[in-house]
């Protein structure tokens, strides 16, 4: 019984590190594969890269490993200022979602992006990335060392 106690507590940290792993704070403060922006969904990675009026997406593995893009689509809901519009996205090359729009890029933008046939929906702030959470700092002691 002491051994079982022990391997679900080691297997509970194990699996409490992997969830803040992959917070928006997280993923914001890593370098992306395309300098965009990543977010998480159950199954995928996706990385919103905004140029211009165009709206690509990056469909990939939580190893940031290019995945098939084919059979899926998207619309991104494209907020700025008062402003909202929406680009539908389709499938171009093996992991990508392309479409273009009629949209203002703003530092206050933000999008949403909905994904279909497995229903996904992520939020993003392209222009604003968040800031990871601080490390603790050494105790007074430790950094005399």
């Amino acid at each position: 019984m002491k051994l079982f106690k022990t391997t679900l507590l080691a297997a509970s940290l194990l699996f409490a590190g992997y969830a803040v792993a992959h917070t928006d704070e997280f993923l914001d403060s890593q370098k992306s594969p395309h300098d965009g922006q990543i977010r998480m969904t159950d199954t995928h990675h996706l990385e919103l890269v905004i140029k211009d009026k165009d709206i690509t997406v990056y469909v990939m593995n939580h190893a940031n490993e290019a995945q098939p893009s084919a059979g899926m689509t998207a619309t991104a809901t494209v907020l700025s200022g008062e402003t909202k519009t929406e680009v539908k996205l389709e499938p171009a090359e093996e992991n990508l979602l392309k479409g273009t729009g009629d949209f203002k890029t703003s530092e206050d933008m933000k999008v949403v992006l909905s994904v279909t046939p497995a229903p996904m929906t992520v939020r993003y702030t392209p222009l604003q990335k968040t800031e990871a959470p601080a490390t603790a700092t050494p105790a007074k002691d430790e950094a005399k060392q």
